[in-house]
């Protein structure tokens, strides 16, 4: 699957699909536009710039942890984050995520979340 073109870059974990946005406005489509209910979200976490990352989620189950720590670790190289040696990236439901009223592209609220802290890195396959 090629996502040349799209505003958004692919990635696969496992058995698992994961859409990296390109830039703000691309986030937004990707969160509000592209990402299910029963997606799962993924940002770096205290106000750093950066992707917002979705795992597909088709099933609707729970998403394995090591699926969760490889899309926060791309959610954390794909932003101003990247340098560091250890990042906070918030996680949850896509539902969970809305976009306060006048807001700038790129900037959402959070109704829950966990957290997870992880080294930026890429997974192995990724397709531009």
């Amino acid at each position: 699957m090629g996502s040349k073109g799209r505003p958004y870059r692919t990635l696969r974990l496992g058995d698992f699909d994961v859409l990296v946005g390109r830039g703000d406005e691309d986030n937004d489509h990707l969160t509000f536009d592209v990402a299910e209910p029963d997606d799962v979200w993924l940002h770096v976490a205290g106000g750093t710039a950066g992707s917002h990352v979705i795992v597909r989620n088709p099933a609707r189950g729970e998403i394995p942890r090591d699926v969760i720590a490889g899309a926060a670790a791309a959610a954390a190289w794909y932003s101003k984050a990247r340098g560091s040696s250890k990042v906070d990236v918030h996680f949850c439901r896509a539902r969970e995520v809305s976009k306060p009223r006048g807001a700038p592209a790129g900037l959402v609220h959070l109704a829950r979340w966990d957290s997870i802290r992880v080294r930026p890195a890429l997974p192995e396959t990724v397709t531009e």
